[in-house]
């Protein structure tokens, strides 16, 4: 396929926030962008949004791409072109909204479904990770909310489309049970209930449950800073495995802060449940293999535009499963319409997707894995 025309420009997000959105030879692809962001994921762009979308408009053409393979053509040309010491400098959110859009203008030349450009043979779907009750920084715009980021709802049906349905009716029932009036960021319910007050109504409902406790976000100075208590690093420690076995979670989300590899590997782990590194990985290849040798995580968050390149990405996804740690595809609290985070998950046979359960942004990517279910 020759890339005959390539264009950017800034759209708005779902927290009306801009972000970049490229289209190659007609076809569009955007980037989403986080609130809750690790220390050390790639920055979003090289010098501001604004460079990058001039750069990305002045990019030499035509070029030639033919396979997932060839887009480390891309990545070479981008770093030749700018300078930079890895193509990954260009931004992470401008360098996959790039390589997106090509691999889209490549399936529509090929006649074939994106998730087809990269793995032709994938039929394993991602079970549906559903934020249901919002905190944290999610839902800081709000004066009383739980202190931790996300409350969890994990399905566990035979089809992709019974998940979402089962996630969708409970979400409606809690709705009703909390009196929630109001959504956060990421489309997840708002109350003022405490964290072990929501765990108390999670663990009675016919579901796996998880936590991401966000703990990045307040730890300060050496200590995790409750409403009413601060907690040294043994201490979280001795709380997080006791709401493990207590309410029986089955998921559990960066439990400390992000330098501390050695804390999570005293988090308890079990073939029954995660404790899954976000804030720790950061989707990083480095920081991944210290995590596996210091045994810890069991399972690990992938976010495309935290890393950028979608060849390194699959480079991630096969360390994971050559290391027994299970992998889960993941959204951003800032959202765009675009839908190929559901084709990237199920091409790279990610173990499960999160995507929020509510609203346009987060019900683009669930639906587009029910269409993909349905093709095949």
């Amino acid at each position: 396929m020759l890339i005959k025309e390539v264009k950017a420009k800034i759209i708005f997000d779902s927290r009306n926030e801009p972000t970049i959105d490229v289209s190659v030879n007609g076809c569009k692809a955007s980037s989403p962008s986080g609130k809750s962001k690790g220390k050390h994921e790639t920055p979003s762009y090289h010098n501001s949004l604004r460079w990058n979308i001039n750069a990305i408009n002045n990019l030499k053409i035509p070029f030639e791409i033919n396979s997932f393979s060839d887009l480390k053509k891309i990545e070479a040309l981008i770093k030749n072109r700018f300078k930079l010491n890895n193509a990954k400098h260009f931004g992470a959110n401008a360098l996959f909204a790039l390589e997106s859009a090509i691999l889209k203008a490549l399936a529509k030349e090929n006649k074939k479904q994106l998730w087809e450009i990269i793995n032709p043979n994938a039929r394993r779907f991602p079970v549906p990770v559903g934020n249901a009750i919002g905190g944290g920084l999610h839902s800081a715009k709000f004066k009383e909310h739980p202190v931790f980021q996300e409350f969890l709802l994990i399905p566990d049906e035979k089809t992709f489309r019974n998940n979402v349905r089962t996630m969708q009716k409970i979400y409606g029932k809690l709705k009703s049970k909390l009196n929630a009036t109001q959504i956060n960021d990421e489309g997840a319910l708002q109350t003022s209930f405490n964290d072990e007050q929501i765990l108390n109504i999670l663990s009675k409902l016919n579901i796996r449950i998880g936590v991401d406790i966000a703990a990045s976000s307040f730890y300060k100075q050496g200590f995790y800073s409750y409403k009413q208590k601060q907690l040294d690093k043994q201490s979280q420690i001795n709380y997080i495995n006791s709401l493990i076995r207590d309410y029986n979670l089955f998921y559990i989300e960066d439990p400390l802060n992000e330098e501390d590899f050695l804390g999570f590997s005293k988090i308890k782990k079990s073939s029954n449940h995660l404790v899954v590194g976000d804030d720790l990985t950061t989707t990083n290849i480095q920081r991944l293999k210290k995590a596996i040798k210091m045994k810890s995580i069991n399972a690990m968050i992938i976010k495309p535009n935290q890393n950028g390149s979608l060849f390194e990405l699959k480079q991630i996804f096969e360390i994971c499963k050559n290391n027994n740690i299970k992998t889960i595809m993941s959204h951003r609290s800032g959202e765009t319409l675009d839908n190929a985070l559901a084709d990237y998950a199920f091409a790279f046979g990610a173990d499960f997707i999160k995507t929020g359960i509510a609203t346009k942004y987060r019900e683009a990517k669930l639906n587009r894995l029910i269409e993909i279910e349905e093709s095949i």
